[in-house]
Order: structure tokens, then sequence, then C-alpha cells
């Protein structure tokens, strides 16, 4: 049953447990529809786990999971497919190009899976992101930060309502890095409700909302200066 919110995610008591390993313990958490929240945690703190909650790719072993008025920690895998390629725009550290499909074709990929592809609409995607003149292009043809670029325009092809990106500037030099965030804040500023899994405290300032984890647990929770 779908609701009305103002919230895009609401995280209720939620656990994860592979075994005898606890990687999230009793999670509570609310995101803001227009909000962005920075992740951080040290590695095995839960940072991943928490992503594919919210991604939609895991189930909790127990809790409550709503993401834009649906709840979904009981959904079965197609469910949460279909919600996955609905609701949500992925931004990977890795980019996960097609290597032999331009970087029009790439953004194309993600309509294709939606809906119907629609090589204008494609193309404005790209424009958006600053990459019009490169579409022909293949992944192996741009740089670190014209391939993340591609991806953030394949992200926002099918109007996502959440933007869940982890460590989205983890692979690019600084100049790269500031170009992607500089996007990204812009995108925040036009309504976008963005999540974003980092280890940098620089990418974290960029958000209005810092969680950190540490041992599967929310260890702190703040808010950065406009």
């Amino acid at each position: 049953m779908e609701k009305t919110t103002e919230n895009i995610l609401e995280i209720r008591d939620v656990s994860m447990i592979y075994g005898q390993v606890k990687a999230l313990q009793n999670i509570d958490l609310t995101v803001r529809k227009g909000e962005w929240l920075a992740i951080m945690g040290p590695s095995g703190s839960g940072k991943t786990t928490m992503m594919n909650i919210i991604g939609c790719m895991d189930k909790p072993s127990s809790g409550s999971v709503i993401l834009d008025g649906r709840e979904i920690s009981g959904m079965s895998s197609r469910a949460l497919t279909e919600m996955r390629r609905d609701r949500i725009g992925l931004i990977f550290q890795q980019f996960h190009l097609i290597s032999y499909l331009t970087a029009l074709e790439n953004v194309m990929v993600a309509q294709y899976y939606h809906s119907m592809i629609d090589e204008a609409e494609a193309l404005q995607a790209l424009e958006r992101v600053g990459l019009k003149d490169r579409a022909k292009h293949l992944p192996h043809q741009l740089s670190g930060g014209e391939q993340q670029r591609v991806c953030i325009a394949r992200a926002l092809i099918n109007y996502p309502r959440l933007i869940l990106a982890d460590e989205p500037t983890g692979n690019l030099d600084e100049a790269n890095e500031r170009i992607v965030l500089d996007l990204l804040r812009r995108l925040h500023a036009e309504g976008s409700t963005i999540i974003v899994v980092t280890h940098s405290p620089e990418v974290a300032e960029y958000a209005e909302k810092t969680i950190v984890l540490e041992h599967g647990r929310i260890a702190r929770t703040t808010r950065n200066a406009d």
C-alpha cells in the first residue's frame, strides 16, 4: 500500500544479520524529500549493507523500510527490482558502463529496461551533465570524470525519486571530483533527493546531514552549515 508522506525514506528498527555477523543493528533513519544525506563510517561499519537495503538490492533481517510511501522490506525480489528501476537512480564508483556502447547508448540502456528508448531524451540527459559533444564516444575515449558524468546522466534518465550514489568520486582526481560534486549540488538545488555513501569528509560536507555508522549502528548525526 502506498501512502502520501513528506519523507522519501523511513527506516525503523532495521537490523541485518549474516550468520553471526550483525551488519546493522536497530537502525532508525528518516530522509525528507529533497534532502541530501551523507552516510559515512569505517570499513565494516555497515555502509554497504545500508546502501543495498535503501537501493532495493537486499532485504533486512528485521524492521521496516518505507521508500517513497511503499513498504519494501517484505517485497519479493521482482518487486524490489521494479522499485529500483522505477524510483532509484544509482551512481557507482566503478561506473559500470558497457565498453562497446557509446555514452549515448549507455544512457539509452537504462531507458530500455524502464520503458522505451528515446534518443533525443537521452541526448538531453547528456547535455544536462555537459557531455552532449561526447555522446558518440566509447567509455575508453572518456576521462574518469566524463565516465562518471555519463553514469549520472544514466541515473537521471528515468526521473528517479531518489539518487543513491556509492563513493561517486572515489576514482576521480581532485578536479573531476569538484565537477561531479558541483553537478550533484545543482541537482539537489533543483529538488533531487540524494543519498551519498562516502568515506570522504570533503564529499560529506556537501550534504545537509551526515550520519556516521560504527559497528552497524548510527554513532552520530550532524547537520552541516549552509
